[in-house]
């Protein structure tokens, strides 16, 4: 899947000090760093309900993105580039995650990696792989601060040097020598940086 061209520049994604359940952060994140977020919530919610990628769009395009759902406002999106990212993201997972297992720890393969980071994992996977419309940097500095939307320890640090790493191999004419580094390991699953982010990760 190629993608849409993109029509907006790329300046990262929001502050790590945005939540993905802050109210007060909602008016501060962009629509493409919402539409990552929501991206990854469906992923999330894909994996735990089983349900198919036309009817994960359709329920958050209709009751999630720029919606207050319990309490929680969600922040508004880009919705061509959402639907490239769920998409591209399901139909390309048959060649992300070797990719993604390559650049993981030896023995934490991406399916012992807890459920929301491995949706980050891959979404930010299929934008460098198959977005090459999207600046190397700008895609993994997004998918850091979503991960920080959701965890305070050291899953950002993962998500950065995992997604650099893959970054790397798929486009190494826009990243510098690899720098000799131990791959990381798997992190635990943690609550999110505040009550109300981890609660939109479960419930979206």
């Amino acid at each position: 899947m190629t993608g849409t061209p993109d029509t907006q520049p790329e300046n990262g994604a929001a502050s790590a000090e945005t939540t993905a359940g802050s109210n007060a952060g909602t008016a501060k994140i962009s629509l493409r760093s919402g539409a990552r977020l929501a991206v990854v919530q469906a992923l999330y919610e894909m994996d735990i309900s089983g349900k198919g990628v036309l009817d994960a769009l359709a329920e958050f395009e209709a009751f999630w993105i720029g919606q207050e759902v319990d309490g929680i406002a969600h922040p508004k999106a880009e919705t061509a580039f959402f639907r490239d990212l769920l998409r591209g993201t399901v139909e390309e997972q048959r060649a992300i995650d070797p990719k993604l297992d390559q650049a993981l720890a030896q023995g934490w393969p991406l399916r012992r990696i807890e459920i929301v980071l491995r949706a980050i994992l891959r979404a930010g996977a299929y934008e460098l792989m198959f977005r090459p419309d999207v600046p190397v940097g700008a895609a993994i500095s997004a998918y850091v601060d979503v991960a920080h939307s959701f965890y305070t320890a050291d899953e950002p640090g993962l998500v950065n040097a995992v997604l650099d790493r893959l970054a790397r191999e798929v486009r190494p004419g826009e990243v510098g020598a690899a720098k000799a580094s131990s791959k990381p390991g798997s992190s635990k699953p943690l609550s999110g940086k505040s009550g109300s982010a981890k609660t939109s990760a479960n419930k979206a």
